[in-house]
């Protein structure tokens, strides 16, 4: 394994809580993905960009990759993840999190 360099990563106070978002649609172009985090809320005709994330092919793929590799080890831990719909049925640019159904 080569050197590899120590990075210290701060996360401001204001962005510690995150946000949450329960849709995302991805776009790309020749040089870039952008991932946009979305909130949907029920029985609004409007969803919003929470936040947008732009980086390069090569840093979405290692994403892609590093997401892989932590639904693995969670579903050790914790079990299947299963999903509402069948994986072949997933748009790929288009992603509906699925959200508990019910009333508060």
């Amino acid at each position: 394994m080569a050197n590899q360099k120590q990075i210290q990563i701060e996360v401001p106070a204001e962005e510690m809580a995150g946000c949450y978002a329960n849709l995302a649609m991805i776009a790309h172009s020749a040089n870039d993905f952008f991932i946009d985090a979305i909130l949907m809320s029920p029985n609004m005709p409007k969803a919003r960009v929470q936040s947008r994330i732009i980086m390069t092919p090569e840093n979405a793929k290692q994403l892609a990759i590093a997401l892989q590799q932590n639904i693995q080890k969670y579903e050790q831990t914790f079990g299947e993840i299963r999903l509402r719909q069948p994986q072949q049925q997933v748009n790929a640019d288009f992603i509906d999190f699925p959200t508990p159904k019910g009333n508060a």
